[in-house]
């Protein structure tokens, strides 16, 4: 029986080096993504003298709100670095920038009301789920009690 808990102890705790030395390669990665991402958001700037400026700025718009996206990525490997778990709230946070991108890539092409009432719908209902995580989370339960 104690040999099999010392096997155990051991697996568990190669995984935990090897996910940690990984999320430190994908930390570097995203950190590069964003470096990238603010470089070519300034290499756009050329676009206000050669485009239409509603163009232009759609589209430096739609860059720095991905660049934000990969930084909410990065608070979430941070998170999950510095806590050994995934916070909900920096998840939904990714997805609510990640999907107000979408919209602002939209924001001068028709749409049908349909697509547009699934959005909003999908807006409040990760905002719900967002204020429900806050509500119910683990920490704040913890000191209420």
């Amino acid at each position: 029986m104690w040999k099999e808990e010392v096997i155990d102890l051991k697996i568990s705790r190669f995984f935990e080096v090897s996910a940690r030395a990984l999320l430190c390669l994908l930390i570097i990665a995203i950190l590069l993504a964003i470096l990238a991402g603010v470089i070519y958001t300034f290499y756009d700037i050329r676009l206000i003298f050669r485009t239409d400026f509603h163009g232009a700025f759609k589209t430096i718009m739609v860059d720095m709100l991905t660049v934000l996206a990969i930084v909410e990525v990065l608070r979430t490997a941070l998170a999950y670095f510095s806590e050994g778990r995934v916070k909900v709230t920096y998840i939904i946070d990714t997805v609510m920038v990640t999907v107000l991108t979408e919209v602002m890539a939209f924001w001068y092409k028709d749409m049908e009301w349909e697509k547009i009432a699934m959005v909003i719908a999908l807006v409040l209902s990760l905002a719900l789920v967002r204020i429900i995580a806050v509500r119910f989370s683990p920490r704040r339960l913890r000191e209420e009690l």
